[in-house]
């Protein structure tokens, strides 16, 4: 089977550049980015910055080094972070936090996966003799293991607010804060307003190659170079991934919807199959994650699926993760949906 038939519902990782990133990456003027010198680069970091109301903006290779340098500057070896259960920064960034910064994650669990002021408030603890202290909250938006739901802003605005009060920074793991965006029907400078900073990915459902973008104070990005470099991600001539991320930031966001729909469709047709357990209420953006609830093991649905041409992730125990995106249309949504049900209804009548 060729590349071009398979339906890969994995991830919006997958995404490839569109036909106009590659041409602007071919004709992309370029320098040498670790001295400051790269036009492209630069662009890139000042459009970044003025779309989230910031002063600076740095470019990262991937969300995960801008998640770090964001605990990193915002924290001291010895401090907790405290986040949710099922965070990106505690699951999928190989325990970066206590290497490179010292730090042990907290982690609150909730029933939705949305971590709300009620839920930070007990986990806080102050500087003292026996416990480690608080030194950062962390959010996720959209919240990638809960099913892409979405942190609504008064939320966010109550926690602003208290850790202000506390003296306690924010950071955002905005990988995905341009579907939470078009689902709140937010812009993303009011959205992301009270953080200390922001991280988004270009890649994933912006359809950039390589890249993500770290935005704060001018003094916190200056900062967060000198971290970048530590951690090998200062590049030379990036601007031919900056041009990609250029028209990934600028051009991309306004199609996010359409993800939202077909992930929908998607959630919809599960929801009718024997032996699944979903709420579809939950599906807000472009990720969708079910429980296999009868004898259909998640391997053999994995693999019947694959059989069949269709891509997914196994989650958890029972749990399995499509995720909707550019490269996945309407009609490679139906005959997804399809070819579960096959999949499903086989495995369930054997």
């Amino acid at each position: 089977m060729t590349l071009a038939a398979i339906i890969d519902l994995r991830s919006d990782t997958v995404t490839r550049p569109t036909p106009e990133m590659r041409a602007a990456m071919a004709a992309a003027e370029v320098g040498d980015d670790v001295y400051g010198e790269d036009p492209t680069i630069n662009l890139l970091e000042k459009r970044a910055a003025e779309t989230f109301g910031r002063e600076a903006a740095l470019f990262v290779p991937t969300g995960t080094m801008g998640n770090q340098i964001g605990i990193r500057l915002h924290t001291q070896p010895g401090q907790e972070v405290i986040c949710e259960s099922r965070s990106h920064i505690l699951d999928w960034e190989m325990a970066t936090a206590a290497v490179f910064s010292g730090c042990l994650v907290r982690a609150v669990p909730t029933a939705d996966g949305i971590l709300r002021w009620k839920d930070i408030e007990p986990a806080i603890k102050k500087r003292g003799s026996f416990h480690a202290a608080t030194g950062l909250i962390e959010i996720e938006n959209t919240a990638n293991m809960a099913g892409g739901r979405v942190t609504p802003l008064a939320v966010m605005e109550e926690i602003w607010a208290q850790a202000k009060e506390r003296k306690l920074p924010v950071h955002l793991d905005g990988a995905r804060i341009f579907n939470a965006a078009a689902a709140l029907g937010v812009d993303v400078k009011t959205l992301t307003r009270g953080f200390d900073s922001v991280m988004f990915c270009l890649s994933k459902g912006l359809c950039a190659p390589v890249g993500s973008m770290l935005t704060g104070s001018a003094e916190l990005i200056e900062q967060a170079r000198i971290y970048r470099k530590a951690l090998g991600g200062g590049m030379r001539q990036a601007g031919i991934l900056a041009a990609a991320g250029l028209i990934a930031l600028e051009q991309m966001p306004a199609r996010l919807k359409e993800d939202h729909t077909h992930a929908r469709l998607l959630a919809e047709a599960l929801s009718h199959m024997d032996g699944v357990s979903i709420d579809v209420d939950t599906v807000e953006t472009n990720i969708v994650i079910f429980e296999l609830t009868g004898a259909v093991t998640p391997a053999n649905a994995i693999a019947g699926l694959k059989a069949r041409g269709i891509l997914a992730s196994i989650v958890g125990p029972n749990l399995i993760r499509l995720v909707t995106h550019h490269d996945v249309n309407r009609a490679a949504c139906v005959t997804a949906a399809e070819a579960l049900t096959e999949v499903l209804e086989v495995s369930t009548a054997a």
